[in-house]
């Protein structure tokens, strides 16, 4: 029988921001796709406000991982603690603690511990996760350390809305529609391109060319993960456009007794420092928004129209 060695990781990070502000983003993992890169999706399964199990899709190495968590919080001591009870391969055990040690009214200390066992504990596994940590960690401290010290700005920065078609028609020819995103660049004029790999069912991972009102094509890259029995497909762009730094959505399709809603969901931060030189010399944070939520919903309304002819028969 072999016992498998215990590996441990240390991550930290100061922060120019309260505690309070830190240990509110790092409780808060459903909203970790919109906050940090290598989160796709989370789902939380169990919640009674102080233990919690969830699913969580991200990226690792450049492949797309998912397990289940359970995570304990501990509000009053600022930590959270995690330990993975469903992992994928390589990881045989994965837990550890977020920590977060105030240092002054508006300073605080991020700890990230991590603690882990490989299969066997072959040198290329455990090479393997600790790459994967030590990459995922910095960039999720990276992440929160921006968002806390913009924390008074994010109300202004993160855009949220939806758009909804209704339809009469087969709730399974909606979700057909949006699921077989290969077709697109056949099926949606503003696709110009589209590339899709599914290696694992119901996980597309895609890169997109599509064409704006004024004739110009932006390149992005996503992470779909689809859910058939839900009606829902939930993605997050890897590769944003210049006005954005985060983008998450979620494509959702609701019958009732009359027909179905099929909806379009978009949550994004803004990029700040890219806004003048994209929209020009005058524009601000208000004009970013605007230009955004018209560009997004234009897209996304045109898309749950195709949607909504495919259904009803229009076209095949």
């Amino acid at each position: 029988m072999t016992t498998e060695r215990v590996h441990r990781t240390t991550h930290e990070i100061d922060v120019a921001a309260p505690a309070s502000v830190v240990y509110g983003i790092v409780s808060n993992a459903v909203r970790w796709p919109l906050y940090f890169p290598p989160n796709i999706h989370v789902e939380e399964l169990e919640s009674d406000g102080r233990q919690e199990r969830l699913r969580i899709w991200a990226t690792a190495n450049g492949r797309t991982k998912s397990w289940t968590s359970r995570r304990v919080l501990d509000p009053e001591r600022r930590r959270v603690k995690f330990r993975q009870e469903q992992s994928t391969a390589p990881v045989k055990t994965m837990g550890g603690t977020w920590i977060v040690e105030p240092l002054g009214a508006a300073e605080s200390r991020l700890i990230l511990l991590h603690d882990f066992t490989v299969e066997g504990d072959s040198a290329s596994g455990v090479a393997w996760v600790e790459q994967a940590t030590d990459t995922n960690s910095r960039a999720e401290l990276a992440s929160l350390k921006d968002l806390a010290e913009r924390w008074a700005r994010l109300d202004d920065l993160v855009l949220s809305f939806e758009d909804s078609v209704r339809v009469d028609g087969p709730a399974e020819r909606v979700y057909e529609f949006l699921y077989r995103v290969r077709d697109w660049s056949e099926l949606v004029p503003h696709v110009t391109r589209l590339d899709v790999v599914e290696d694992e069912p119901g996980v597309q991972v895609m890169s997109m060319d599509t064409r704006t009102s004024d004739g110009s094509t932006h390149t992005t890259e996503s992470v779909r993960v689809c859910f058939p029995h839900a009606g829902r497909i939930v993605y997050k762009q890897t590769v944003t456009p210049a006005l954005m730094s985060a983008h998450i959505g979620e494509w959702q399709v609701v019958p009732d007794v009359s027909g179905m809603t099929v909806t379009s969901h978009h949550s994004v931060i803004l990029r700040e420092e890219n806004i003048r030189r994209v929209l020009g010399e005058n524009a601000d944070v208000a004009r970013a928004r605007e230009y955004v939520r018209e560009a997004l919903g234009r897209n996304s309304t045109a898309t749950l129209n195709l949607a909504k002819k495919y259904a009803e028969g229009a076209f095949k």
